[in-house]
């Protein structure tokens, strides 16, 4: 935001530099980015002065040109060579001394020393358009007989320069989005007067009917305030208003938009002015009209209402969408004489998704969206009546409509003054808390036991807990006025379990990586639109945005799926199909809190994720090998290998099937002990073609917090080779067909855990020959004593205790 650094001091008396405001403005939380020099002509006239035409004589080489002697005040005049027709002796004149800059346009450039047809000319006699003070071109300018000869032209012409400051302005700081709301934070840094423009000479001229308002809406629009005034002259405003407006970079209109512009960089609240001429018999009706209501803006564009469009209304149509933008026909004209002036606050929900919804960003959106002082309506509405009667006449003519069914009432907060010493670290007086609190605005109620009660005003809308006031205290207080201790408290070999967690990731990443894998990132905020069908995810269990910029991003996401299946279709859609993705990433979603009932969700939960996809080739087409498939087996590989890597051993975890609307098909990663540690499987085709792939897709999701509670540190350990030889038997079973390989696999483990190496699957057959509900497993097992040769009978005992197990566990068939 552009703040103007004479303006300030309509409200404030001080003696800083602009450099030294911006200091000040940035410490206290005003980040001001740079400090620009305006002047109302370009170049500030710098180097011109006036001078008097002491001779003038034709040029012996030109039938045009002219040889002029000028005096400007030095111990010796100047000889000029000038074209102008009306150049003559003893006028008084502006000259352009050597290195002057002049400016036409955006161009400039510098007078020098020169000789003009073989005659040396040591300046340039000026015009008009020259200089920027007109666009006369046809000769010199000549100026009075009494002007003092020496006098510098910024000075005869009242050349005004101010300086310009560009403040960033934080999206919660609304309350300093305008001169007197910076001024407001520098007094209380200052700790000066603050001088408030005064309304008091606010009157009603003429108690006639005027117009009267009707709020049919009032959760959109829970205050609206308004006033005629009447006879009105629409003309140019007064150079004092125009360059107070191009100053901060706005374009001047007419008087009376133009007062409407100045009060709203004044104050932050935004106003409007309608043609009391298109006000059908004087109602204003506050409303919203049906979806698709056609309606012509300000730019001449027509748009599709939506039903959640706050307008204001005449009794036949709508005006104007309120708070973001006026109608075509409602504003003031040149030819308007009567006009209604509106100060209304709006529900800035309302108002940020009707801007979002049609484009249109404008200064009075920016403010309403944000939040503006509900209770400050009437106080500007006076002030910029008081400024129309100024600078365009009229009567002030009915009494004021103000609108108002629900007050607003400024905010409490309680606050500890140990809290504030505490966070502050630095035990600040109390006088000069309550000092700081009083210069902000913000009043003590009571005080009990160092328990503060305190008034907030409704202008804070970020003020709202007792943290908010203590930085507060501590931004006009000064983050450099809290000392750093004498003695400074660290342990830099302390190694907490999030740089454990952080060397994982890490680890985890070079080795996915190694695999072929491209790790990506995404936003965490999401479209609710992906939830709406889901019960795995519910859409009740997402965490809503207060403010969302559109649709398509307002929920945080409760899984990394949806983020990776984008990055998917991007890929794809660039010729990019086949592709290995991971990525770290939070995850948040609402859940009830103990003794909670009927689905009510309050506590968030953020949990950190580790996702995988597959999708595409694994090995692409080449004279050697042919193309081959990524598939889900590939991802429970990969998986197992993470699992590993982290201490988690494949017999400590069981992987259970699982049927959700995600996966056509999936299991789920649980520890013996029941701990889920995440799910891999196959994506639902109709999933994917939401998102426009047409390919299988393969997921895994991972709980890192969860892996991190049974990560064990992995130790490598060097054993001999052993000398004697490994001995395969292999069983061919026939078992239920809701029997898991996982199953058989857990159940010989536990027959021998000494002898029995591994277990491995070659064959599933199900299909003719077998009976119903039935499918054959083919199981190798493979025994090996690290110490001696297995003899047939040792091979035996074990293979016939490992049959009985299954037989009787999982009702397994030898066939």
């Amino acid at each position: 935001m552009n703040i103007s650094y004479k303006w300030l001091k309509d409200y404030l008396d001080f003696q800083l530099s602009p450099e030294e405001l911006a200091a000040i403005l940035t410490s206290i939380g005003l980040e001001t980015g740079s400090v620009e020099e305006v002047e109302s002509i370009k170049g500030g006239l710098k180097g011109l002065v006036i001078g008097k035409v002491l001779t003038c004589s034709d040029h012996p080489d030109s039938d045009h040109l002219h040889v002029t002697t000028v005096d400007i005040g030095d111990a010796q005049p100047y000889q000029i060579v000038c074209g102008a027709p009306n150049v003559a002796a003893g006028q008084k004149v502006v000259v352009a001394t050597i290195g002057t800059k002049l400016y036409s346009g955006d161009e400039s450039f510098t007078i020098k020393k020169s000789k003009i047809r073989g005659v040396e000319s040591n300046g340039m006699i000026c015009a008009e358009d020259e200089i920027g003070i007109g666009t006369g071109h046809a000769g010199i300018i000549v100026l009075p007989d009494d002007v003092q000869v020496g006098t510098t032209a910024a000075e005869y012409y009242k050349i005004e320069s101010d300086y310009i400051l560009e403040v960033d302005i934080t999206p919660n700081r609304i309350d300093a989005a305008s001169h007197y709301g910076v001024a407001r934070d520098l007094a209380a840094y200052l700790e000066i007067h603050l001088k408030k423009p005064s309304v008091d000479a606010f009157k009603i001229d003429d108690n006639s009917p005027s117009v009267t308002v009707t709020v049919e809406n009032t959760e959109a629009c829970p205050r609206y305030s308004g006033v005629t005034i009447k006879n009105v002259t629409i003309k140019e405003s007064p150079d004092w208003l125009k360059k107070r407006l191009e100053a901060v970079g706005i374009r001047a209109i007419n008087n009376v938009v133009d007062a409407t512009n100045y009060i709203l960089q004044e104050t932050g609240q935004p106003l409007h002015a309608f043609d009391l001429q298109e006000i059908i018999d004087n109602k204003v009706i506050v409303k919203t009209l049906p979806e698709g209501t056609p309606f012509i803006t300000l730019d001449g564009v027509e748009r599709k209402l939506s039903g959640k469009d706050l307008m204001i209304c005449n009794l036949k149509e709508g005006m104007c969408i309120g708070g973001v933008f006026g109608g075509l026909g409602s504003g003031v004209k040149d030819s308007t004489t009567d006009i209604f002036l509106e100060s209304a606050y709006f529900n800035p929900t309302w108002i940020r998704k009707t801007a979002r919804r049609h484009g249109l960003h404008t200064d009075a959106s920016f403010h309403f969206e944000r939040g503006v002082d509900p209770n400050d309506t009437i106080y500007v509405l006076k002030r910029a009546a008081l400024l129309i009667q100024e600078i365009a006449g009229g009567t002030i003519t009915g009494e004021i409509q103000d609108i108002y069914p629900n007050p607003v009432h400024n905010a409490t907060v309680e606050l500890s003054i140990q809290k504030t010493w505490n966070l502050i670290g630095k035990e600040i007086p109390v006088e000069i808390i309550e000092a700081i609190l009083k210069n902000l605005e913000i009043n003590i109620i009571d005080k009990k036991e160092a328990i503060w009660t305190l008034d907030i005003p409704t202008y804070r809308v970020d003020v709202t807990r007792d943290v908010d006031v203590i930085e507060e205290i501590l931004r006009i207080y000064g983050y450099n006025h809290v000392e750093t201790g004498e003695a400074l408290k660290s342990n830099l070999s302390y190694e907490t379990q999030t740089d454990v967690s952080y060397k994982l990731q890490n680890l985890i990443s070079e080795q996915l990586t190694g695999y072929g894998f491209n790790e990506i990132l995404n936003n965490s905020l999401t479209s609710s639109a992906y939830y709406e069908p889901l019960a795995t995810f519910p859409k009740t269990q997402c965490v809503l945005l207060a403010n969302p910029q559109s649709a398509e991003i307002d929920v945080m996401r409760q899984t990394l799926l949806f983020g990776g299946l984008e990055s998917i279709n991007f890929n794809r859609n660039h010729k990019n199909p086949d592709l290995h993705l991971y990525e770290f990433g939070n995850v948040y979603s609402y859940q009830a809190e103990k003794g909670q009932e009927n689905n009510q969700f309050s506590a968030i939960k953020e949990e950190f994720h580790l996702s995988l996809w597959l999708t595409g080739n694994n090995i692409n087409n080449s004279w050697i090998r042919p193309s081959e498939k990524t598939s889900v087996y590939e991802l429970k590989a990969l998986v197992e290998n993470i699992l590993l890597r982290l201490g988690i051993s494949n017999k400590k975890t069981v992987y259970k099937p699982v049927e959700n609307e995600i996966f056509s098909a999936a299991l789920s990663i649980e520890t013996i002990s029941g701990k889920k540690l995440g799910v891999l499987g196959i994506i639902q085709k109709a999933l994917c073609k939401k998102l426009d792939i047409n390919a299988e897709v393969y997921f895994a999701e991972l709980s890192w917090d969860a892996l991190m509670k049974e990560n064990k540190t992995v130790s490598v350990k060097y054993s001999e080779i052993t000398k004697f030889p490994a001995v395969r038997r292999d069983l061919a079973l026939l078992l239920n067909k809701n029997i898991s390989f996982a199953e058989i696999e857990k159940t010989a483990y536990q027959t021998d855990k000494k002898i029995l190496k591994e277990v491995s699957l070659f064959d599933v057959y199900e299909g003719k020959n077998l009976p119903e509900g039935k499918k054959s497993y083919a199981v190798s097992f493979t025994l090996q004593d690290e110490e001696k040769t297995l003899n047939d009978k040792q091979i035996e005992s074990i293979m016939s205790r490992i049959q009985k197990n299954l037989e009787e566990k999982l009702n397994a068939i030898l066939r």
